[in-house]
């Protein structure tokens, strides 16, 4: 099949989706590998002598491309549209795939031509990106095992490949865990406390299954986070509340979907490949290129963290316990696993007379997205329209451009933002073509996407959303803003392709502005009446910001320090109880309840859903929003709708991609390096 005859190999800016099939997946992968390969070889063929920047790193760099975008379309289709055909088509090219790009390192003849133009007269006169790609591709090469013996990189080549099958199988059972529960419910009374939007979506999510009649009502709900969240919040019947929480923290733990002996093949085989490469432990590895450098530094960094709120976050369990004991007439005592967000919402309502449901009228998801683009029009001269007549992959799927003032257009992105059985959970930022600048002085525009499983529309009524799902909306397109701004020309140091612990300032920093009334009035309107947030209300959300401020620190301070001793005493987590094992690292994090909370272990896909991921590197949440807090406060102090500052960010940050230290962004954006106690203040956690 000719390549014009394959879409996954077309690299047309507007893709066709409908015409990408799950049969046209092995030969467009298949002539991918082939015609890459071979560039690779004819890289590899020319003398060392003649080794050059063009001819082997920029050479290098473009021999992937075609297979990069056609591999891209596969995993983002997989990921947002799964379907057995797809699965199957992506399982049988991913072994191919993985090897083929553990081989690039390992390849002895490259990596000499290599280290001949990184010891070249030409090498030395290079300065900025290109000096910056040079220096990133022998560290890439170093990192991945080019030094070693042939032994020793034919092992860590078969183990790369082993690596992308189990985390494939591990999210597979993840998504499948959470398709395969329901729980339907038919006697109405079961309901009471639960808002309308949630009784509205669950009719329709029976309605749309052929469940119940006008006469014989059914609701059903699922593990989809806009379903699960309002029963554990709101839903005063208890058992309702367990059943919920039982059958969530099974996802990932029951047959047929058990991960646990996926969980510890990962750590063995990554605690291997970090002993091939010299390191003691698989965190090292991660982080030597990190801002962190090392797990010993992100250890410090998650442990101070948890020395400075440990006070506040015992007071906070306390004084829950002491509320549900004044409310029911008991002895304060540990709450239930599925008691804690249902006596938490009431707490907070009781303590703020704050529902934070009574802000989701104002939160009509179109209004949200339109308010948005009005915002970083305002903050970073950005046009963003919408294009309609473009093919997507699902009908709810909308298409966008974004241009400057100039009339550039600088990229195109999609949005898809509401669950489907057969798409992943979560929320996330993806790209599918990365331009930049040309060499005839030219810009070739991004594209990228943004995806979530928001709470959907109900019937006539809107998706209505929280104030933590449009926090997240903002999140995902800080991310989407940093590739399609990118001004890099080396693809690969484009946009989000920077360490790991600097990759979430672009998109934490955006959070930032749905706190504040200015940019809320922008957007938050009533979708009946049109009405601004009331100022009692406004005032209610700010004063209860920081409601068990603790908790939530203390929440990722755990997922962070879960993370890293796994990475870093892999060798107690390898047999016997892995869930007690991992609980007992973190006991101390975790909410006191009875019977004891769950860890994500088993579920964790940002630690297993892929060979490296946040593995070892979830403390970058934390990390980052130290840096998020930090720089933010220029604009609190400069204006938050201040287009010289925003225009700084732009040219400091978001431009810049990995075309120099994220250190030293950071340092050219704010004069100085990050303050540790910015987070802190932020959270009203300072001085604990």
């Amino acid at each position: 099949m000719a390549a014009n005859e394959n879409l996954f190999l077309d690299p047309t800016f507007e893709i066709r989706w409908s015409r990408h099939t799950p049969e046209l997946i092995e030969p467009a992968i298949t002539a991918a590998l082939e015609r890459a390969q071979a560039a690779i070889d004819a890289i590899v063929a020319r003398e060392v002598g003649g080794a050059n920047f063009e001819n082997t790193l920029l050479a290098l760099e473009r021999a992937t491309e075609e297979l990069g975008l056609a591999w891209g379309k596969v995993t983002h289709l997989q990921a947002v549209n799964d379907s057995p055909a797809l699965r199957a088509a992506h399982n049988a090219l991913l072994p191919a795939v993985s090897a083929f790009y553990a081989k690039i390192p390992l390849n002895s003849t490259l990596w000499a031509r290599v280290k001949a133009v990184a010891g070249s007269a030409e090498a030395c006169a290079l300065t900025g990106v290109r000096r910056r790609f040079l220096d990133e591709t022998v560290a890439d090469f170093r990192q991945a095992g080019a030094d070693l013996p042939d032994d020793k990189r034919a092992r860590l080549e078969a183990l790369q490949g082993e690596l992308a099958q189990l985390t494939q199988k591990y999210s597979e059972n993840v998504l499948d865990a959470t398709n395969a529960w329901q729980l339907l419910v038919v006697d109405e009374s079961r309901l009471r406390g639960l808002p309308a939007h949630a009784l509205a979506a669950a009719r329709a999510g029976a309605e749309k299954k052929g469940l119940g009649t006008a006469e014989k009502l059914v609701w059903r709900f699922t593990l989809h986070g806009p379903s699960q969240e309002p029963v554990l919040t709101y839903a005063e019947d208890e058992s309702l509340r367990r059943e919920m929480w039982t059958a969530a923290v099974a996802v990932g733990a029951e047959a047929p979907h058990d991960n646990t002996a996926h969980v510890q093949k990962i750590l063995a085989l990554r605690a291997e490949k970090a002993a091939l490469l010299g390191k003691s432990h698989f965190a090292d590895l991660v982080l030597e290129r990190r801002m962190a450098k090392g797990g010993e530094a992100a250890l410090a960094f998650v442990g101070d963290l948890a020395k400075r709120t440990t006070a506040a976050f015992a007071s906070e369990c306390r004084e829950l316990e002491e509320f549900k004991a004044r409310e029911t007439g008991g002895t304060p005592s540990p709450l239930k696993a599925w008691e804690v967000t249902f006596w938490a919402e009431k707490l907070r309502q009781a303590r703020y007379d704050f529902d934070e449901e009574a802000l989701r009228p104002y939160f009509p998801m179109e209004r949200v997205v339109a308010g948005m683009f009005e915002l970083v029009g305002k903050i970073f001269d950005l046009r963003v329209t919408e294009k309609l007549g473009i093919e997507t992959w699902h009908p709810e799927v909308k298409f966008y451009e974004v241009h400057d003032t100039r009339g550039r257009h600088l990229g195109s992105f999609y949005t898809d933002w509401h669950p489907r059985e057969s798409k992943r959970g979560g929320a996330w930022m993806n790209y599918l073509i990365t331009g930049g600048p040309r060499s005839d002085g030219t810009r070739a525009p991004h594209l990228g996407l943004m995806c979530g499983n928001m709470t959907p529309p109900a019937g006539d009524r809107p998706a209505l959303l929280t104030h933590r799902e449009v926090e997240t909306v903002f999140h995902e397109f800080g991310h989407l803003l940093h590739h399609l701004l990118g001004e890099v020309e080396i693809k690969s140091l484009n946009g989000v392709n920077v360490v790991w612990d600097f990759v979430e300032l672009p998109s934490q920093i955006m959070e930032n502005w749905t706190w504040e009334r200015a940019s809320l009035d922008l957007f938050a309107r009533h979708h009946e009446t049109g009405a601004t947030i009331p100022d009692e209300l406004f005032n209610k959300l700010v004063a209860a910001k920081n409601f068990r401020a603790a908790c939530a620190m203390m929440r990722q301070v755990q997922l962070g320090r879960m993370d890293l001793a796994l990475h870093t005493r892999t060798a107690e987590f390898l047999d016997g109880d892995l869930e007690a094992k991992a609980r007992a690292t973190v006991a101390d994090c975790m909410i006191p309840t009875v019977p004891p909370g769950r860890t994500l272990v088993k579920r964790f896909g940002h630690l297993f859903s892929d060979p490296v991921g946040y593995a070892a590197g979830y403390y970058s949440y934390k990390w980052a929003e130290v840096l998020d807090a930090d720089a933010f406060t220029r604009f609190q102090r400069e204006g938050i709708f201040n287009a010289a500052t925003g225009a700084e960010f732009v040219q400091k940050i978001l431009s810049k991609g990995n075309s120099a230290d994220a250190a030293a962004l950071f340092r050219d954006f704010m004069g100085r390096d990050p303050d540790p106690g910015a987070l802190l203040r932020r959270c009203g956690l300072a001085g604990e």
